[in-house]
């Protein structure tokens, strides 16, 4: 590696990062294996503590993808027809707060209603909600899903270790003219998901990931979530 090597295309780069958005509509336009497999050839460079390289990558295409489709989109019904049933499915960590605080809470509402007001759906309209939270489940159509596991030995630094790993990938697939949307809406099925990727028992859930071409006609893509300036998170000493 030549340490004083530079970017011969700093736009590029930015713009890779910049036009990162996720997407909730995608083509069933095919990607090929050699693109999937460059895209996780530049992810591997990720910072890891230690090179410890926590990841473990699930790809599902085809059968495989359609069939875990159907498992989940058949236990998310049932789910919403007995309420109860949510208990048997857990996520193995805390992804979200147990308590929601200002200004985590207004920005999720923020979100939520900004896109369920794209979509037409009114507070309320539980079915319209039920199955647009259903379109995770089906990828939204990509015809790629990719499943992401880590080793439950390992310590809580490992999923700092994953988000850059899983950073690397979305900035990737943007180089590939792809785009993605990462999931952690799969991890309270991982007992449905384990299995049928053929999943260790040492290994945990971190989450799933849509990745395809972007359908430029849906307007859900149209959604854009706004960001907090730099100086509203930045404090400069010195």
């Amino acid at each position: 590696m030549n340490l004083a090597e530079t970017v011969i295309d700093p736009a590029s780069v930015d713009a890779a990062i910049t036009t990162r958005m996720s997407m909730r509509a995608f083509l069933p336009t095919p990607v090929p294996r050699e693109t999937i497999e460059h895209i996780l050839d530049v992810a591997r460079r990720a910072p890891s503590g230690t090179n410890t390289q926590p990841w473990k990558v699930y790809v599902l295409q085809n059968a495989a993808r359609d069939e875990l489709v159907a498992k989940v989109c058949a236990a998310h019904e049932a789910i919403y027809a007995n309420p109860a049933l949510a208990a048997e499915y857990r996520e193995e960590y805390d992804y979200y707060p147990e308590k929601w605080v200002s200004p985590y809470i207004d920005r999720r509402r923020e979100n939520g209603w900004g896109l369920y007001g794209l979509l037409g759906i009114q507070k309320g309209e539980k079915d319209k909600m039920h199955a647009q939270h259903q379109r995770n489940f089906k990828l939204f159509d990509a015809p790629v899903g990719l499943m992401f596991t880590l080793d439950r030995v390992m310590g809580r630094g490992s999923l700092v270790d994953y988000g850059m790993f899983l950073q690397n990938i979305m900035v990737a697939a943007r180089g590939q003219g792809l785009h993605t949307c990462p999931q952690a809406a799969w991890n309270g099925f991982a007992k449905i998901i384990l299995p049928h990727i053929g999943a260790g028992p040492d290994e945990m859930l971190v989450c799933g990931m849509a990745l395809g071409y972007a359908d430029p006609d849906a307007p859900v893509n149209g959604f854009h979530t706004p960001r907090e300036p730099v100086s509203a998170f930045t404090h400069w000493l010195g």
